[in-house]
Parts: structure tokens; sequence; C-alpha cells
């Protein structure tokens, strides 16, 4: 599987360690997990686009862009990653934030990933809850083309076909790490999202026939719709590969009944989560997606759905900063969020 036929530049401090975590491992007592550590990337706090930003500014370098576009909620960590990747090659970059989570906290619009936004440096731009962002997005492509830039558009989340690159290559890393290491992991986990860190999972793990199964956690859309997405995506990825055949719909997995109420809204699966990682590990989830993510896989191991002896990855695909714009959800008057009516 080359890769080194698309352009590329280095962000990532690869490989990403894998750990076992053995206090959550006890606790839960279930199956031995594991986690990759992508929220050490090193980008700006890190997270798992940092992989994608490599093969999307390699490629809006090598067509010679100034003008790097974006889009994301409020609180992205998409969007934080990629004005930290602009930033790093000399590219302006503009941001658009949806406001895509309604009766948020005052931190919400002030703190976190938007501070972080603010100190790198970007352009940003609100627009309404329930826009048509990829719409926003050609817009303002337009409009920076009509002053004389040369722009260059990354969809929500870097999910397309050259960002889902990003996670061949943390495949190739996880099979690296297994063989090394005489692991085998009976299945990935992660929390799903804009569908680019899965897509690219399940192309890489099945083009290096490796036979890890990937569920993704949903932390927005429902079940059969980001399987759908995620399959599409997936194939798109596996022919940019060049890759022999059709890659199979049985392949995708994704578990929507921990979205809660909705995208990043709080729920006590995700407080439990964070909380159980932090003090057990020492390791800091976000709110929005990992920590839904490891809310997921809490909730299988405590039904049963994995045995004693197996292994499972969790890969962390950062976001922490997140935490600092939901500081209410995680303080002790707060305890209704616990404990809902």
């Amino acid at each position: 599987m080359d890769l080194t036929r698309f352009p590329r530049v280095r962000l990532t401090q690869s490989p990403t360690p894998i750990e076992f975590l053995p206090r959550i491992t006890e606790y839960l007592g279930g199956p031995e997990i594991y986690i990759k550590r992508d929220d050490n990337t090193g980008l700006a706090t890190g997270g798992n686009k940092t992989r994608k930003l490599e093969f999307l500014i390699g490629d809006a370098l090598a067509k010679g862009a100034t003008h790097v576009v974006t889009q994301g909620a409020t609180q992205s960590n998409h969007v934080r990653q990629t004005i930290a990747a602009a930033a790093r090659h000399g590219l302006k970059a503009t941001a658009l934030l949806e406001q895509r989570v309604g009766d948020a906290h005052d931190d919400y619009y002030a703190n976190g990933n938007l501070l972080l936004d603010r100190i790198l440096g970007a352009s940003l731009e609100t627009r309404a809850a329930g826009s048509d962002m990829n719409a926003e997005l050609e817009a303002v492509g337009e409009r920076l083309r009509a002053a004389g830039e040369k722009p260059y558009l990354i969809p929500g989340g870097g999910s397309n076909p050259i960002g889902a690159l990003g996670y061949v290559v943390a495949a190739q890393e996880i099979l690296w790490h297994a063989n090394e290491h005489g692991l085998h992991f009976d299945q990935v986990i992660h929390a799903t999202g804009s569908t680019g860190t899965q897509a690219g999972l399940v192309a890489g793990l099945q083009g290096l026939n490796s036979g890890i199964p990937v569920l993704g956690i949903s932390v927005r859309a429902a079940r059969a719709k980001q399987e759908e997405n995620v399959l599409r995506l997936a194939r798109q990825t596996w022919d940019l590969l060049g890759l022999p055949g059709e890659l199979g719909a049985e392949t995708v997995q994704a578990n929507s009944d921990y979205v809660g109420p909705g995208y990043g809204i709080p729920t006590p699966g995700m407080i439990e989560a964070v909380e159980l990682l932090a003090r057990f590990e020492g390791i800091l989830l976000d709110p929005v997606y990992s920590g839904k993510g490891f809310a997921g896989l809490i909730d299988l191991v405590r039904k049963g759905h994995y045995r004693k002896g197996q292994k499972l990855l969790f890969v962390h695909t950062g976001g922490a900063a997140g935490l600092f714009a939901y500081r209410t959800v995680f303080t002790p008057e707060n305890e209704s969020w616990r404990h809902p009516h």
C-alpha cells in the first residue's frame, strides 16, 4: 500500500503510542483495553485531524493554494488543527463555525477550542445552526477567488478521500505495533462523526488484510445514516488507493446508542467516561467525541458484548481542549447532569 505518491507534509509526532489501560481493565472486569494516543499527535494540543491534514495541506501546497478554508461546529477540534497546520505552512486560514449546539453556557463561546482558534490567528465567521455548511464553504471560496486568492476548501472534519489517507497510515501503525508486541486486537473502537477517521481505518485495515473489525461510536447521526456515510467514503478511499475489488458493506459498523440528546450535548455516560479515564489512568478525553466513544465502550463491556481474554483498542481522537468549554458540566453543583429527571 504505497502512500508516497500522495503529496504530504509532516505534522504528526508518530507513531503515536499504544498503551494498556490496566486499572480501567480491572475496574470493568472484562476484556483487556488498550488506547492509541492520537490525542498526542502534537499539533496545537493534538488530535486525529492532524493525520488528515498531512495529506490535505500537502495537496493544498501542491496545487499552489494561498488560503485554506474549512468549517465545523463552534468547538470544532478540526478547525483548531486546520488553522494551526495552515499557520505552520504560511497559509492564510478562514474557518466557518456553525452554532450547532443551542443553549450552551457562555464558556462554549469564549473558551476551549474557540479561544485557541483566536490565538492561532484565523479569520472566523459564524453560521446559524442547520446551515448548509458545504454550500457556505463554496461561497467563501468564490469570494476569496474573486479577491485574487487561491483557496483550498477542506470539508468538515477533513473527511474526504485525501484526508482519510491519514487513518490509513494509522492502520499501518496499529498493525506494526501489534506485530512488534505480539498482540492481536479483536476490535478497534473510536468516536465517529464526519466519517474520515473510520473510513481510513476501515480501508487501511481491510486493505492490509488484518481481519480487525472497526466499530464507530456515533456522536451525531443515526446508525444507518452513519454507516452509509462511512461506507461511501471508505470506498472512495479504497479506490483512491487503487486497491482491488470493492470494499464490502459488512466492514462498516456503527453504534448510535450513545449520542444522547444530540451532537455536543452532555450525557451522564460521557461524564462518567471522562472522569473514569482521568481518575484511573490520568488520560483526558473530550466531551463531544472521545468521551461519548469511550462511554459506548464502557457500556458495551458492562453488557457483556465483549469477553475476558479479548483485546480492544480504543483510538483516542483528542480534543481535551474542549473540556474548558464545558466547565459547568464537570462542577459539583451540576449534579443534575448525572441524574436527569
